[in-house]
């Protein structure tokens, strides 16, 4: 069913959401954005008549209850943004009654899902790999389906409008939906904007197709470049990363990040994209540094901050960011896309002095997206950087995805979404 189908009037709706929201040590939310995507699917449902039952999680408590990770801090936030009072209800499978006595219009909170461990289905104590292990997995796995159930019982539909889980196969993203009939379950609007991106992206590509992927480690990506490898025209790698190529051919890097490794899959991923027939840019040159001081993010006193080669860092100097030649490759390479995804940033651009490789990107980018191409920002260092340049308008979309995005882009199922469809 689609969400815009579906008539919520005098109907109780149940929907996942993704309320992990930053909290400073007060308690006090330090990002709402996540809160601030949800609101549209939340409305549509009030507006229409419908009464309202709000289910997320926040944090890893791992099965146990945590006040520090508990949703009932940001019930006035909730409040604010719908503009409703918001009703929380202290035990998440306890609720029936709170739910049951909602009236149309009327919102609850239910406590953190994984202040029980039936959300995330992992037996509890007892070491993997044992034949214990092999027995509780299979008794968790009926009591995940029982609190799914529980959940469930609270209304009479279910939303999933939480991208940023739907890699998961929890009990409130992937097996709470058994208990709801293709005509009463849905995504919500947040997650049909999300698996349409992905779809522009990776399903209903325009050519030419540019992908652009940072970060730090070879071995975390590597899933999502192969599969990328079979389908983009360019593929742009920066980040940390870039050290790991550049000594594969025997570079001297310095102090830079490596995987040491991790060599020989970098030279097959320079293979794979020979063979592809996709044009590899990596950086030539970088920004280096004796004194970066990560805790601060800010450079230490009588420090040198030295351009160099990507292969040729001296010895004490760190790699810290893409050097100009670099950033003009890189833009060059992102002129006249007509598809374009990022994940993940160029250099340390937490530290002002080091934005200029992934401030480059984000310029590229706007750039070609003013110019028709569809583009598509994911992981949180990516949005961060994007937010940090004032350029989130700029851009096609910008994905709240992180882990859920990833596993999208290596080409996985996401239990999530693939729930919906059975």
């Amino acid at each position: 069913m689609k969400i815009n189908d579906f008539n919520f009037a005098g109907k109780k709706a149940i929907v996942r959401v993704d309320f992990n929201v930053p909290l400073d040590e007060n308690g006090k939310i330090t990002d709402d954005t996540r809160i601030r995507g949800a609101v549209p699917t939340l409305k549509k449902i009030l507006d229409e008549g419908g009464a309202l039952i709000i289910m997320s999680h926040m944090g890893k408590p791992k099965g146990k209850v945590n006040p520090k990770l508990s949703l009932g801090q940001i019930t006035d936030a909730v409040s604010a943004a719908l503009g409703v009072p918001v009703q929380f209800a202290p035990d998440c499978a306890k609720a029936k009654a709170q739910a049951d006595a909602l009236k149309p219009g009327e919102v609850l909170l239910l406590e953190n899902l994984r202040f029980y461990p039936e959300e995330e289905g992992k037996p509890v104590g007892v070491e993997k790999g044992t034949p214990e292990y092999d027995e509780a997995k299979k008794a968790m796995k009926a009591s995940q389906k029982e609190f799914a159930k529980t959940l469930a019982s609270y209304a009479d539909c279910y939303v999933m409008d939480a991208f940023g889980t739907a890699h998961r196969k929890h009990a409130s993203t992937a097996v709470i939906d058994e208990f709801f009939s293709a005509d009463n379950r849905m995504l919500g609007l947040l997650m049909e904007k999300e698996v349409n991106a992905v779809d522009a992206v990776l399903g209903n590509i325009k050519r030419p197709f540019v992908a652009i992927m940072g970060g730090s480690k070879v071995s975390s990506k590597i899933g999502i470049i192969e599969n990328l490898l079979g389908k983009v025209d360019k593929l742009i790698l920066c980040g940390g990363m870039t050290y790991t190529f550049a000594k594969a051919h025997g570079g001297e890097i310095g102090e830079s990040i490596v995987e040491l490794d991790k060599l020989d899959v970098a030279l097959g991923v320079e293979e794979l994209a020979k063979k592809n027939g996709v044009e590899l840019v990596l950086a030539t040159d970088c920004t280096a540094t004796n004194g970066l001081d990560f805790g601060t993010m800010t450079v230490k006193a009588g420090s040198d901050i030295i351009t160099c080669p990507s292969d040729k860092v001296p010895a004490g100097y760190e790699g810290v960011d893409a050097g100009p030649d670099s950033q003009k490759a890189f833009a060059a390479a992102i002129d006249g896309a007509k598809t374009i995804l990022w994940n993940g940033p160029a250099g340390v651009f937490e530290c002002d002095d080091f934005t200029a490789g992934s401030r480059a990107i984000g310029d590229a980018i706007a750039k070609a997206t003013a110019e028709g191409a569809f583009s598509l920002i994911g992981g949180g260092d990516s949005v961060a950087c994007v937010n940090k340049f004032g350029l989130a308008d700029q851009v096609s979309y910008i994905s709240t995805g992180g882990g859920a995005l990833l596993e999208a882009i290596e080409g996985k199922e996401l239990p999530g979404v693939a729930a919906m469809n059975a």
